[in-house]
Formats: C-alpha cells, structure tokens, sequence
C-alpha cells in the first residue's frame, strides 16, 4: 500500500467547509470523489486542519492510503481534470506510513483579508473581509500581542469545538496595512474551531474604539466565549500554510503565492 501526500489550494466560498457532509457539499467529499475517480478504487482522506464553510486555503495538506500504482502526475494533472475550478492540486508526493497529515503536522499558518473602507467590495466579494469604520492598527497589534505565547483559549473557541485541550500556542500574530487592506498573519501549533475568526472579531472591537487594548488579557484570563466579540466573516480567511519536519520534503511555503496581487489597494 502506497502514502501519497497532496498540497492543494481552494476557494471555498460555495462550499459547506472541508468536513465530509451527508449532502456531498464538502471540499473533503469533492476531492474524494476526484482521486476515487482515478484510482478506481473509494479513496479517503486525512487532513492537515479542517476548515470551516467559506474559509479558502493557499496551502493545504492531506495524505491517502492506496493499493494501485499511479505516476505521481496522477495525482496532480489527472485529479485537477476531475475538479471543479475552483480547487486544485498543486503538488505530490509518495511518503512512507509514518506521515499523517494532521499528527506530522508542527504549525499551521493562517492570513485574514480585511477591507476597511466605508463601501462593501464588489469583485472581491466573498475573498475578503469587510469592515466599514476606520480602525487604529497600532492598538490592535498592542492587543494581539498579548495573545502572543501559551494560553488557554477557551474565550476564542468555538460552542462546538470537539479539542480535548484549548491550549494552544500562537508564535506569531502580526497585522499589517497595504492602503485600505490589513492583512492578519497568524502562526500556532494548532488552532481551535472559529478561533482566528473569534481573534479577528476581538481585534476589530478594539481596533474601532469599542475597548482598549488590554480588553484582551481579560477576555484571555476570563476564559469565557461569551464576553468576546461574534464570530467574524469566513470570506477573508485563508489557511496558508502547515509546516512540517524537513525530513519530510515538502515544497517551500514561498513557493505558494501568499497574497494575490488582486487584494492589494493603493
């Protein structure tokens, strides 16, 4: 039995989120159906992180166990010809059982989009995110600086997250301004359900004035989802990248475009 390996990128803007749903509207459920496809045989899954309903990925990582050969440029070539446009495999590879997608993994990367101006985007439309009063960067990366280290969570995860733990470690949380779009880039070990969002929906509050910025260190001891601020849109939110152990041979994260010269505003 053959471990292959795939990275792939996805718009998922029309579909119910990566995880296998009864109503086969999953990118999980339409990648299966593509590989099954050529391997005439049922393929399943494992994945790097699930993402949730209209979150998009740059860089996302699954493996699959299998009994026939194929070239490697099957998997590649011959999968995307059985894809909708908008989900494409971008590289493969053959690995030896001891990778797991998910278990292998030692960081996952996430961008945010976010336009700040006063009217909604049009041809960006479900790529971005949107908010309409102006923000104050400098107070934002105050407080997302606080959540910078090992902490519990539990304010920014989801009612419905299935972790064991909300202890999570976040190594970088930077924010950044290209003319009217900020751009979040967030690095953890892992990320808890609706948790960037959950961070983004916090930092806009403070950013707009609602609290300042030490609202943050209380929302994190506080440990209690219900003071923070709603859920922020899925249109902006981009899973980047996952990083594993050298040994592995994955392709260079650079290599992936990181910000598509379309989200830039002068």
């Amino acid at each position: 039995m053959a471990r292959i390996i795939l990275v792939l990128e996805y718009n998922g803007s029309r579909y119910c989120g990566w995880q296998s749903q009864p109503e086969n509207c999953s990118i999980q459920d339409t990648l299966e159906t593509a590989l099954s496809k050529i391997a005439h045989e049922e393929i399943r899954i494992i994945t790097a992180g699930r993402t949730d309903a209209g979150v998009h990925a740059l860089y996302q990582v699954v493996h699959f166990d299998t009994f026939v050969q194929r070239p490697i440029n099957a998997w590649v070539r011959g999968v995307n010809a059985f894809l909708p446009d908008d989900i494409a495999v971008l590289w493969a590879s053959e690995v030896s059982d001891r990778f797991h997608a998910r278990y292998s993994a030692l960081e996952r990367r996430y961008l945010y989009f976010l336009l700040n101006q006063s009217v909604r985007p049009g041809v960006n439309h479900k790529k971005v995110g949107w908010f309409h009063q102006p923000l104050q960067l400098d107070i934002m990366q105050c407080a997302a600086n606080i959540l910078i280290g090992e902490h519990d969570f539990s304010s920014f995860r989801a009612a419905a997250c299935q972790a064991k733990s909300p202890i999570r470690t976040i190594t970088q949380l930077k924010i950044v301004r290209h003319g009217n779009l900020l751009i979040f880039d967030l690095r953890a070990n892992a990320f808890l359900q609706h948790m960037v969002r959950n961070i983004i929906g916090c930092l806009v509050y403070i950013g707009k004035g609602k609290y300042p910025s030490e609202w943050m260190l209380e929302l994190l001891e506080g440990r209690n989802r219900a003071y923070a601020a709603p859920t922020f849109s899925a249109a902006g939110l981009y899973l980047a990248g996952v990083k594993y152990d050298s040994s592995w041979c994955m392709p260079e994260l650079s290599r992936i475009p990181i910000i598509p010269n379309m989200f830039l505003y002068n």
